[in-house]
């Protein structure tokens, strides 16, 4: 990759991002490969300056990783402006793929002092909280669909907003096998979902994600959240207003799409 037409391109996506606006798409050279797909979207986020609110997990449907021929998901940046509260209202474009339901966590600051090896059972000291999250997907740029790991990848992890539902206490809750629904009501749309689609579950992403963040020596200040990635896949908008998913036993979240 010439570093001179990347770090363009690189400026124009970041500009896309931060302004709401869409580009033409980026040459495959940049999203077909994972590998290069990684270094275009680190590049890209190196140029933000905003906060960051935590990180998500992308590509953990196992299927979807078979389909695609991947090894393992990837994880992205996920900026404070981009974080809202439970109830807010989400504008879509055309090139808005979906509407995903997931288990999020609250990450003590503290973890990036942690120098052992990440494992399911002595991440669970460093989450505070858990919840419900509905995240909205699409791209900066004027494509639809999926055809490699890397389209989501190299554009910020195609992540739009974030809406969180209300927090619960960490309490060791158990994440497998939870039943989950996202649904609105008004067009009569409904998707039944599991959280053990979720790369294993939520738990094994987030130690996924975890392990990657002290792998390229990632560091806060502050208490950060971890997106564990969709019970239920990329659920297509059919319709605007509100929608409402469900995880049983962890809770409810709602986001309006306008």
């Amino acid at each position: 990759m010439n570093n001179k037409s990347t770090d363009k391109l690189a400026n124009k996506l970041v500009n896309a991002f931060l302004k709401n606006k869409i580009i033409s798409p980026l040459p495959k050279k940049y999203t077909k490969k994972i590998s290069n797909a990684q270094i275009f979207r680190k590049l890209c986020e190196s140029k933000i300056k905003k906060p960051i609110s935590g990180f998500k997990a992308a590509g953990t449907g196992i299927a979807v990783l078979k389909k695609l021929k991947e090894k393992e998901p990837f994880y992205a940046s996920v900026y404070k402006h981009n974080v809202l509260n439970n109830k807010k209202t989400v504008k879509i474009n055309k090139f808005t793929m979906g509407i995903e339901l997931e288990v999020c966590y609250l990450i003590k600051k503290n973890f990036f002092n942690f120098k052992q090896k990440v494992t399911k059972k002595n991440i669970k000291k460093f989450i505070t909280h858990i919840a419900p999250c509905i995240e909205v997907v699409g791209y900066r740029q004027k494509k639809k669909g999926i055809k490699s790991l890397g389209d989501l990848c190299s554009d910020f992890g195609a992540n739009v907003k974030f809406v969180i539902g209300p927090k619960k206490k960490f309490k060791n809750q158990n994440v497998k096998n939870l039943k989950t629904n996202i649904y609105n009501i008004k067009i009569k749309q409904s998707v039944f979902g599991n959280t053990n689609t979720v790369y294993i579950d939520p738990l094994n992403s987030l130690r996924f994600v975890l392990s990657k963040l002290q792998k390229d020596k990632i560091i806060l200040d502050k208490n950060f959240y971890v997106f564990t990635g969709s019970s239920v896949g990329v659920v297509p908008i059919l319709g605007k207003g509100i929608y409402k998913g469900v995880i049983n036993k962890i809770g409810s979240v709602s986001a309006k799409i306008s």
